[in-house]
């Protein structure tokens, strides 16, 4: 079953910002997570959500599954020092 992927605005304009060969190994990731969206490596944050996290290089894609929705929301996308904030 194919997950819909949908951004926040912010996530989008952070994903915009990111340097072009990460942008687009970003993108891959992201496409990837409609086909399985809690990939081998993907960890789960704590706390009561459903958020994961995939790292692909120094950046991260933070995000959370809604199953009954059979959606992916992608919340945060950045570098690895600067997402957790």
């Amino acid at each position: 079953m194919a997950y819909r992927v949908e951004l926040l605005r912010t996530a989008a304009k952070e994903l915009e910002r990111l340097p072009t060969e990460a942008k687009q190994a970003v993108r891959r990731a992201i496409a990837a997570l409609a086909d399985d969206p809690r990939p081998r490596g993907s960890r789960k944050l704590a706390g009561g959500h459903d958020y994961y996290r995939i790292r692909i290089g120094d950046d991260r894609v933070l995000y959370e599954v809604r199953a009954r929705q059979v959606l992916v929301l992608l919340i945060a996308v950045g570098h690895r020092r600067d997402i957790y904030r």
